[in-house]
């Protein structure tokens, strides 16, 4: 009888489980989509002068990542090589590394010295990661001369077919 008792238990738990991973309360909702207007940039609690959306011509790329994200990084560093061949886009990258001599070390490394890098220090706990609703895969932003957000995520190939438009 206790076994039963034991295993009804289980079977309970592990079914309130499953439902609350999809109950609705917990989806998770983008806070910022294509057609909104991108937040000010703010990194180590001062907002930095990053024009994010000037009046020239052309894209700017936001792109969030940091070192210890492989994902992220590799996409960070393609992106910035791509960019680097154009003079539509303009790249901003914001690395979320605890230690700046890590964020230096992984600049060198990837070749991104023509870039604008940034590092933010105080990491999850920082206002550019709540403004711009990153969690643990890391994202970038497409963004026009108005500050408006075209694309979100994009990857190279996606890149470069914007910029043949």
């Amino acid at each position: 009888m206790i076994k039963n008792v034991k295993w009804f238990f289980v079977v309970l738990v592990f079914s309130s489980l499953i439902s609350l991973a999809f109950s609705k309360e917990n989806v998770h909702a983008e806070k910022l989509q294509e057609g909104d207007k991108i937040p000010a940039l703010v990194l180590c609690d001062t907002v930095q002068p990053l024009n994010l959306h000037s009046a020239r011509e052309g894209y700017t790329l936001l792109s969030f990542w940091a070192s210890y994200d492989a994902v992220s990084r590799q996409n960070n560093a393609a992106l910035a090589h791509l960019v680097e061949k154009t003079s539509q886009v303009e790249m901003v990258s914001v690395s979320f590394d605890r230690y700046a001599s890590v964020f230096d070390a992984t600049v060198q490394q990837d070749g991104l010295t023509d870039t604008r890098c940034y590092v933010e220090t105080n990491g999850s706990d920082s206002d550019a990661f709540r403004a711009f609703d990153l969690t643990g895969g890391f994202t970038n932003y497409l963004v026009d001369a108005e500050g408006v957000i075209v694309a979100k995520d994009v990857t190279p190939a996606e890149l470069a077919s914007y910029l043949k438009k």
